[in-house]
């Protein structure tokens, strides 16, 4: 591994922690709470932790920390894909240490914050508004990364955001993971792994789909091989 990727490993493997500790921890805690917090403290949380994570690690690795965003920034044509490897091995692995983090430090409840779909909407519902979800994650990260002259406050801002409201208006619907592997974490440590199939392909389908759209209209390459 070049220097390069060993620097983008770490700040991954370091952002996706933070992340799914944030996404998780919250609603983890507010179970310890007996649900008195709600939604609208698990947003925040989301928005707090997500943007702290961009705004430290972002100059380091572009802070994917979601194998979806990754797999659509090489469609896009912001990475090669000798790089994809790098970026999953170092989220899978922030991912499942947030999740032992979160079950050792705060407790095992509310299965550690696994992502879940309402069924009492249809199927097609809730996958499309995870699909939507998630494209709406990957078109603030795609436009606020090009704004020229864009802080990164203001990038992770932007981005956090997005995630935020997300949660906070979809969460009861669609669960709200937007994030293949900061769904797998919890899912694998408490067992409930019946609804993986929603965030292993809604997510991706999400942000392949804005990437393809982008790179349509206005990519070039932004990668030297």
């Amino acid at each position: 591994m070049h220097k390069s990727n060993f620097v983008i490993f770490l700040a991954e493997l370091a952002g996706t922690f933070g992340l799914v500790v944030a996404a998780t921890g919250s609603i983890v805690y507010d179970g310890v709470m007996g649900r008195t917090l709600g939604i609208g403290f698990i947003s925040v949380m989301h928005f707090i932790g997500l943007g702290a994570m961009i705004f430290l690690f972002g100059r380091y690795s572009m802070a994917h920390f979601n194998p979806a965003v990754t797999v659509a920034y090489f469609v896009a044509k912001y990475i090669s894909a000798k790089q994809i490897l790098v970026y999953v091995a170092a989220q899978t692995i922030g991912a499942f240490l947030g999740s032992l983090f979160v079950k050792y430090v705060l407790g095992n409840f509310a299965n550690l914050g696994v992502n879940s779909p309402n069924y009492e909407y249809s199927v097609g519902l809730f996958f499309g508004i995870e699909v939507l979800a998630t494209v709406f994650l990957m078109g603030s990260i795609l436009i606020a990364v090009n704004i020229k002259g864009l802080q990164t406050i203001f990038i992770s801002t932007i981005i956090a955001g997005t995630v935020a409201m997300d949660v906070f208006f979809f969460g009861s619907v669609s669960g709200s993971s937007m994030n293949p592997i900061r769904s797998l974490a919890p899912a694998m440590f408490s067992g409930v792994i019946g609804d993986l199939w929603l965030y292993w392909s809604a997510p991706f389908i999400g942000s392949i789909i804005t990437a393809f759209i982008y790179r349509k209209k206005f990519s070039k390459p932004k990668f030297s091989r």
